[in-house]
């Protein structure tokens, strides 16, 4: 068997808020609580196991989220419905903004527990430059 991610813990201040807002903005569900956590489900296998921490414990992470089109565009739009801010880059210098990296689109925003998120339509790398004109 190849090796893959099957889970991640994320911390948070409060699992079930934290779970429940990345759900409605990706557009997945929520999973059943069990132990200290409340999972979220990607369509690749990978679940975040999302566990409630004392806040001072919390070490900021940074989770990104690839996506066809039509699913950032759904996500890009329940971002804006919630006033969830949103940023081209991770750096949160381009409010309101949306970037074009890679030949596709991209957007960070933060989640209730700090956490940096980042959707994308295409993989780091996978556009590559156009050569200059002769």
């Amino acid at each position: 068997m190849p090796v893959e991610l099957n889970h991640t813990i994320v911390h948070a201040r409060d699992n079930r808020e934290s779970a429940e807002f990345l759900a409605h903005i990706l557009g997945l569900q929520t999973g059943t609580e069990w132990g200290p956590f409340i999972p979220v489900a990607t369509s690749n296998g990978v679940t975040l196991d999302f566990a409630t921490v004392p806040a001072e414990s919390i070490t900021i992470q940074h989770y990104a989220f690839l996506v066809p089109d039509d699913e950032f565009d759904a996500a890009f739009e329940r971002i804006q419905q919630t006033g969830t801010l949103y940023y081209a880059d991770p750096h949160m210098k381009q409010p309101n903004e949306i970037n074009h990296h890679h030949g596709g689109r991209g957007l960070y925003f933060l989640d209730p527990a700090g956490h940096g998120m980042e959707i994308i339509t295409r993989p780091y790398g996978s556009h590559e430059a156009t050569p200059p004109a002769s």
